[in-house]
């Protein structure tokens, strides 16, 4: 955990829209008011500020993140939709419905955010407060429940300070959450599947488009668990084989390495991409995925990778390194 922040509140208005879109353009972190619940938010196009926002909730592992748009046409630059996410989203945007989509060729958001996979969790938020807030940032927002990891999901400001002050930047006072429940989530990759029940009844989605037989996917521990059908425990897993822990490099390996270090043989590699040269465990999370594609697209059979501290979230790192190591 960095270094303890100093946390404004301010009471929603014009003001603290204005400040909102300052903080979230300066790689801050920012509570504010949905429909559902209060959301912690970070600008979903900078890994580094989504990696400030998995540690300022303390998350076990990067799951994929809500990215909260102003409207479907913003979505629509984020995401591909078919003809059921098309009825879904004029049916029930702006609101509380998140459809997780195959992200669009040249979706912006950061890889973190999406934890690696193809898709993306979009969302229309009908609160007025994230409303302005969206329209002044200019871009899209992620915005997880506005909590430590684990706890209950929080439906007022004062909530959110019992919880986060000192780890996140602003807090906006928009009163309590009208809904009070989590967002309706809804995959559109192949046919229409619940993932998760919300503030939005299965029964009025299937009134729109027929919902794919069964009952919903198990859920991670808290809102944040977004996961296309199928997906539950996934995460990006390379073609190439990992060599965790690497001391050296063998012949014909590519390197992911971490801090200012060099290991044995280290000219060897026929790639070398450094997660954090100076050893910060946020920026090597900003990198992470985005590292390991680029290593493996060299079409080399291994990817040594350099020993990364269990703190912080190097545990994160380290979870998503050993789940990519798995024999498969």
């Amino acid at each position: 955990m960095s270094a303890e922040r100093a946390t404004q509140i301010m009471p929603a208005g014009d003001a603290a829209t204005a400040a909102a879109a300052r903080v979230l353009r300066q790689r801050g972190l920012v509570a504010f008011p949905t429909e559902t619940v209060y959301g912690l938010g970070a600008d979903a196009e900078n890994g580094e500020a989504v990696a400030r926002l998995y540690e300022a909730k303390g998350r076990p592992s990067f799951n994929p993140l809500i990215a909260h748009v102003l409207d479907a046409a913003a979505a629509r630059r984020l995401a591909r939709f078919d003809a059921a996410a098309e009825r879904l989203a004029a049916q029930f945007w702006p609101g509380p419905l998140t459809l997780v989509l195959p992200k669009a060729p040249n979706c912006a958001v950061a890889e973190l955010a999406t934890a690696g996979l193809d898709t993306i969790a979009v969302r229309v938020p009908s609160h007025g407060v994230a409303r302005e807030i969206l329209a002044a940032f200019g871009g899209p927002i992620v915005a997880p429940s506005a909590n430590r990891s684990g706890h209950v999901s929080p439906t007022t400001a004062a909530h959110v300070s019992g919880d986060l002050k000192g780890r996140v930047d602003l807090i906006i006072d928009g009163g309590p959450a009208p809904m009070g429940l989590e967002s309706t989530i809804v995959a559109c990759v192949d046919d229409p599947v619940l993932l998760r029940p919300g503030a939005l009844a299965r029964e009025a989605i299937d009134r729109v488009v027929s919902l794919k037989a069964g009952t919903a996917a198990p859920a991670a521990d808290d809102d944040d668990a977004v996961i296309a059908p199928g997906r539950l425990a996934s995460h990006y897993a390379p073609r190439a084989q990992l060599r965790l822990d690497a001391s050296s490099v063998h012949p014909d390996e590519t390197l992911l390495a971490f801090g200012a270090e060099r290991i044995a043989d280290a000219d060897r590699a026929v790639l070398t991409l450094n997660l954090s040269a100076r050893g910060d465990l946020i920026e090597a999370a900003a990198n992470f995925f985005s590292h390991l594609r680029r290593l493996d697209a060299c079409g080399a059979a291994t990817i040594a990778v350099m020993p990364i501290p269990h703190v912080g979230l190097g545990e994160a790192i380290n979870d998503r390194l050993r789940r990519a190591a798995a024999p498969r």
